[in-house]
């Protein structure tokens, strides 16, 4: 094996193991991005339910 294919093989290694960070990072990111939703989502609810009990309480 020369020289060059010895290169040819290292270059192609390593963009197979940077593809794979490269997915590893974008799932993280979708997975952080879903856990943000799904607070964004708990903390409006939240607030729509202590407006809720305050507008209860003001019409009492």
């Amino acid at each position: 094996m020369g020289i060059k294919d010895q290169f040819q093989d290292k270059a192609e290694q390593l963009k197979e193991q940077a593809e794979k960070a490269r997915e590893g990072v974008q799932g993280e990111a979708s997975e952080r991005r879903q856990q943000a939703q799904e607070r964004g989502q708990q903390a409006q609810e939240q607030a729509q339910d202590a407006a809720d009990d305050a507008q209860d309480r003001f019409e009492s």
